[in-house]
């Protein structure tokens, strides 16, 4: 298993900002500029799936695995031999809100996967995870 992580500690936002911000699904595209489209298949929780189609590449079906209300979420993709898991966190600490993104790629192809898709995803979540505490402050 191949597991990556990046945390951001913020006084900037509240988790429940971030929350909404997640949690709204189908409006990712508005503020994430690697998303060209989400549709989210009823509401924002464990079991509901959403595709997703980044700019650049195929479309993907994601399972929530996992929502705790302005705590954290996991999603899963499948994909042929391997799955891919983004845990996302959000912690109150004395220093401020701390915020984690998690990816995790396991199976068979794990390698591939790894590869192909998670480590651009990782190697973007520093200014990824500014931008969205940035939009969140706007909710």
């Amino acid at each position: 298993m191949w597991i990556r992580s990046h945390s951001v500690t913020t006084q900037e936002v509240t988790k429940e900002q971030l929350w909404q911000l997640f949690a709204d699904v189908d409006n990712w595209a508005a503020w994430d500029e690697g998303v060209e489209y989400a549709k989210l298949e009823g509401k924002f929780e464990k079991g509901a799936f959403f595709t997703l189609k980044p700019k650049g590449g195929p479309k993907v079906k994601i399972q929530l695995m996992e929502t705790t209300k302005n705590k954290s979420f996991t999603d899963m993709t499948r994909f042929p031999m391997g799955r891919m898991y983004g845990e996302h966190t959000f912690e109150e600490t004395t220093e401020g809100l701390r915020i984690t993104t998690t990816m995790k790629v396991e199976g068979l192809l794990g390698f591939f996967w790894r590869k192909v898709v998670a480590q651009s995803i990782v190697d973007a979540l520093p200014t990824e995870m500014l931008h969205q505490i940035q939009v969140a402050k706007k909710l």
